[in-house]
């Protein structure tokens, strides 16, 4: 495509994404059904250059201020993902001054909103949890997130999995956590692989990978994902289970649940039963009640540890929608408690970096349900050989798993866990 015409779509997309009617991710894979003549570099080009915007919305607004033309074109020139030379074969000379102008400003001369890129309710409240920390989080939380692997060990071992993604030209590092990872250069198309058509391999990040493993499911035993939605957490969970057991997959969505079908038909399992349920206190939750093993609440949430993948979610989140999901996440785990049999283990987690989503929500119900006690999760990922756990945890005694971009190259993500007494 013509340089000119592909930096038009790339604003023509930018001003579609940025009325935050849809997520991002649904708007640009709208887009790029109505435009399927799009080759995959271009693809990759008008995709990157959006989530830029995203990432960096206030800074490329105040830049923007200085410079002429449509807003949505300012903008898209400024987070262009592509070589500074193509994309100034596009422009104007008066815009490749102002863009010359604006590569120069330095971090330095920036206010503090147009550095860290958020809006001021999430700022505010990051900033006292991370202290000294805030700075090194908010520009990670500005960069691309990592394309992380799990290996179905079902089926295959991780080092053999490394080796045939080389043989594909597809470099591989594996995750420093999880027994399970492979860290992938780039974006690679992983679906054409073999790996990929028989279930060896599936697209997970390795703090997801994280949360299977500490509910540390076994074989034979009767699990419930409670929330399970496309169901990642699911096969990574049926796997530990050797495809033993019962493990039930619920969520509200049956939509979600229709895209574990193909996954689950790749990944070997024969042990996972997918169930719509119509509310947390569904008729199919009460006839499990104080039968199960394990339960894994992955709550609904702001999820606002994935901003590298999600980054409109800053923009498209409030504090009065996160006050609502407070609400959801206290009666979820509530109604999955009662599904724990004596003696079982109950995990709580989202993919939020707010204190109110997570440490507030396991204090409160530890409080109100004396028969559940906590247990330290730094303890249980030290039994499961976890390089390093106490650097994964936070809280007394590495009570919860807490993990953050900056530190652990991961999602942000929590978890806390529980031991009904017998």
């Amino acid at each position: 495509m013509h340089p000119k015409a592909l930096l038009d779509a790339c604003a023509e997309l930018v001003r579609l994404t940025l009325t935050f009617e849809h997520p991002a991710d649904a708007v640009v894979s709208r887009f790029f059904r109505d435009h399927r003549n799009l080759g995959p570099r271009e693809r990759a080009t008008l995709a990157e250059t959006v989530y830029t915007v995203l990432r960096k919305k206030l800074r490329f607004e105040y830049l923007a201020k200085s410079g002429s033309g449509p807003r949505e074109r300012r903008l898209a020139i400024l987070g262009f993902h592509g070589p500074r030379d193509f994309l100034k074969s596009a422009l104007t000379d008066h815009e490749k001054t102002w863009l010359d102008q604006c590569d120069a400003v330095q971090p330095g001369d920036l206010l503090d909103l147009h550095r860290h890129n958020l809006p001021d309710w999430l700022a505010a409240p990051l900033k006292a949890q991370t202290g000294d920390r805030f700075w090194a989080l908010t520009e990670s939380l500005q960069e691309p997130a990592p394309l992380d692997l799990r290996v179905n060990a079902l089926k295959d071992k991780r080092p053999d999995v490394q080796k045939e993604l080389a043989r594909a030209a597809i470099q591989s590092v594996a995750t420093p956590y999880s027994p399970w990872g492979l860290r992938v250069d780039d974006k690679p198309a992983l679906t054409k692989l073999d790996a990929f058509t028989r279930g060896a391999i599936e697209v997970q990040d390795e703090g997801s990978q994280l949360l299977a493993l500490l509910l540390d499911a076994k074989r034979g035993e009767m699990v419930v994902d409670f929330c399970a939605g496309a169901g990642g957490k699911t096969l990574a969970i049926g796997a530990t289970m050797r495809s033993t057991g019962r493990l039930y997959a619920f969520d509200t969505s049956g939509h979600r649940l229709d895209a574990l079908k193909p996954r689950l038909a790749r990944s070997g399992l024969s042990n996972v039963h997918p169930a719509a349920i119509a509310h947390e206190r569904d008729e199919r939750v009460k006839r499990l009640a104080g039968k199960i093993d394990r339960v894994l609440v992955d709550a609904p949430c702001s999820g606002l540890g994935t901003l590298r993948r999600n980054p409109d979610l800053k923009w498209r989140q409030s504090p009065q929608a996160v006050a609502e999901l407070t609400a959801k996440q206290t009666a979820i785990l509530q109604s999955a408690a009662r599904l724990v049999k004596p003696d079982g283990r109950l995990v709580y987690a989202t993919c939020s970096i707010l204190p109110e989503e997570n440490e507030s929500i396991a204090e409160a119900f530890s409080a109100a349900h004396p028969d559940f006690v906590p247990t330290a999760a730094a303890e249980l990922l030290e039994q499961l050989k976890v390089p390093q756990p106490a650097t994964l945890c936070a809280g007394p005694a590495g009570a919860y798993l807490r993990l953050w971009p900056d530190l652990h190259g991961t999602d942000g993500f929590f978890a806390a866990v529980w031991t009904r007494k017998s």
